[in-house]
């Protein structure tokens, strides 16, 4: 599916969308990929000489595959927006650099009220980058004054 269906999902945009398109998805399962071209603004200043994808924005892609995930359950909540709560036993395997496709897979393991529970695993050619639990809750945003 295309980044027109990524962004009638979730309200990310450039230059923070860090999802290219899905390719696969069920109600309980979803996978996306994302090439980093090089020329996205953090590798100016991370690792100038060595222009390395920092390992948080790995996770942050991971969880804005997990709010599309979640976005069929936010159709029955209107405004509700998927926002993380926690990430737990967090894994950096493998480096991904300018110009890498990796793959993102993200599994709804358990669903408590507003509360989703998901893993996620991020891979590059076969092999595991990223790998760690996170959860979100669906919220209503609140205006600030």
């Amino acid at each position: 599916m295309s980044l027109t269906a990524i962004k009638a999902a979730i309200p990310h945009r450039e230059p923070f969308l860090l999802l290219d398109e899905i390719v696969e998805q069920t109600e309980q399962r979803i996978v996306c990929q994302k090439t980093f071209q090089g020329d996205e603004f953090w590798y100016q200043g991370h690792y100038p000489n060595y222009p390395l994808t920092p390992g948080v924005l790995l996770c942050e892609a991971s969880m804005q595959a997990g709010a599309v995930l979640l976005s069929g359950y936010a159709a029955a909540e209107p405004d509700a927006v998927p926002v993380a709560t926690r990430a737990n036993n967090v894994q950096f395997k493998q480096m991904v650099l300018p110009g890498d496709t990796v793959l993102i897979d993200v599994t709804l393991t358990e669903r408590l009220a507003n509360a989703f529970f998901m893993k996620a695993k991020v891979t590059l050619g076969g092999k595991v980058a990223v790998r760690f639990d996170f959860a979100c809750t669906l919220t209503q945003p609140s205006p600030r004054s």
